[in-house]
């Protein structure tokens, strides 16, 4: 299946190499960031069984650092996505950061990421996401923009706006350390930290579904969303700082299905 998303900014030379280039750079890198977040760093990942391996499968993960999305799309799919290439998720990523000279804007496209222009605010970009979901995995950050206390804030109507397009199957992510790895501000990543990274069972939202499609819609299933990531990060917190224990984390994440519905 040919994935329906194009890089509009790039020619058709590049696009006739882009499948090639784009697997050998993701997974090239992949490699050092195995060395990064499991040998330089200790990360732990926890539900990977709640993942599919399917397109149209939508993460949506609370936001602490700038390469949130790589431990995400590490954690997820490497290994999967070396005979199943379009598990390499896609990741919507600010202009301003990624795309601001012209190698980080070619290494950012073999990534897989999609431009979105500063203030957020992008059209463009939103059906960029949606044409681009279609055919493959990926990330969102409901919060928009990185937290600066570690919460998780108020969730926008983006990434509701993509689920009521598409209906994927939606898997709540939580990641725990990774201000310790990279802080707001800083240009290199620490090490010798710990980091949590917790995939949940999927999300149930037919309630959503069967309305109107609409912004305000949108927004409520957001907001169901943020509600589902709190509380899992807080377990993943728990679990992080030794207060539960991997098993009892992975006990809460396989609670009775009739309570990840509420």
């Amino acid at each position: 299946m040919t994935e329906p998303y194009r890089a509009g900014h790039r020619g058709r030379l590049f696009h006739f190499f882009w499948p090639l280039t784009r697997y050998v750079v993701a997974h090239l890198t992949a490699i050092f960031l195995a060395i990064l977040f499991f040998i330089l760093n200790h990360s732990t990942v926890i539900g990977r069984r709640n993942l599919p391996r399917r397109r149209n499968t939508l993460l949506l993960s609370n936001h602490q650092s700038m390469i949130d999305s790589f431990i995400v799309g590490h954690a997820a799919y490497f290994g999967p996505s070396i005979v199943k290439p379009f598990l390499v998720p896609w990741n919507p990523a600010a202009e301003e950061n990624f795309f601001r000279n012209r190698f980080l804007a070619w290494w950012a496209d073999q990534w897989k990421c999609i431009p979105v222009r500063p203030g957020r605010r992008d059209l463009k970009a939103l059906h960029m996401m949606i044409r681009a979901l279609r055919g493959g995995t990926m990330i969102l950050f409901p919060e928009g923009t990185r937290s600066r206390t570690g919460r998780i804030g108020e969730g926008r109507p983006g990434a509701g706006l993509v689920i009521l397009a598409n209906r994927p199957v939606v898997v709540p992510v939580t990641i725990d350390g990774m201000r310790d790895v990279l802080p707001v501000g800083s240009a290199f990543p620490r090490l010798f930290k710990r980091v949590y990274v917790v995939f949940g069972r999927p999300i149930e939202y037919s309630e959503f579904a069967a309305r109107r499609r609409s912004k305000e819609t949108a927004q409520q299933l957001v907001d169901k969303v943020i509600r589902v990531l709190r509380e899992q990060l807080e377990w993943t917190r728990r679990a992080r700082v030794g207060e539960v224990s991997k098993g009892e984390l992975q006990q809460w994440l396989d609670r009775d299905e009739v309570e990840t519905k509420r």
